[in-house]
């Protein structure tokens, strides 16, 4: 037996929808399932919780590792040809840790103070091991994340970041868009065949 889902048993999750060639571990936890779509060539590792309750958009192209968590109330879009690494962490919502208000799902909603917002990840995103990505973020086409950052608001495109807060470190080189032309290129020789 696979250690990913099979594709009658894909069809059985309650996805939104789904592509072709979907790999999803039979260890992922998923909640929300008809809230998730995704595309073509993406690969979901063991360990990894999805638990939407709005919608998660995932592209084509996209990898996610294992111990990584995609969590919230808010949009989630990840793009095309994006990928995050073991125990990375993206919310869409968050608990108000201030002390004026109570925390946790099991706390009636009148005493708490659950912020929400969207999170983006544009084409080419990459976000190194046990990063957090907070509600109301939008990292641009290109971004490169360092390990262990914590990333809240707008990150511009093609640029290296990293740190606790996030800082913006260097250029990231745009030698992908040629690679991906490539690739693309390839497969459509193949497909004419």
């Amino acid at each position: 037996m696979s250690s990913f889902y099979s594709i009658d048993e894909l069809a059985n999750l309650g996805l939104k929808s789904y592509g072709s060639n979907v790999l999803i571990s039979r260890k992922c936890s998923i909640y929300g399932a008809q809230n998730i779509s995704i595309g073509d060539n993406v690969r979901i590792d063991d360990f990894v919780i999805l638990s939407i309750s709005n919608s998660l958009t995932i592209g084509n192209y996209v990898h996610v590792a294992c111990y990584a968590s995609i969590i919230g109330t808010g949009k989630i879009i990840i793009s095309d040809y994006c990928g995050l690494s073991g125990r990375v962490s993206v919310y869409s919502s968050s608990d108000d840790y201030s002390g004026n208000a109570m925390t946790n799902p099991m706390i009636p909603q009148k005493y708490t103070n659950v912020t929400s917002g969207p999170v983006t990840l544009g084409n080419h995103v990459i976000i190194g091991c046990s990063s957090v990505i907070l509600p109301n973020s939008i990292l641009e086409e290109g971004v490169a994340v360092g390990a262990m950052s914590v990333v809240q608001g707008k990150l511009r495109a093609n640029y290296i970041y990293s740190g606790n807060p996030v800082k913006k470190l260097m250029p990231r080189s745009l030698n992908y868009k040629e690679l991906q032309a490539q690739y693309e290129n390839e497969l459509i020789n193949k497909t004419d065949k």
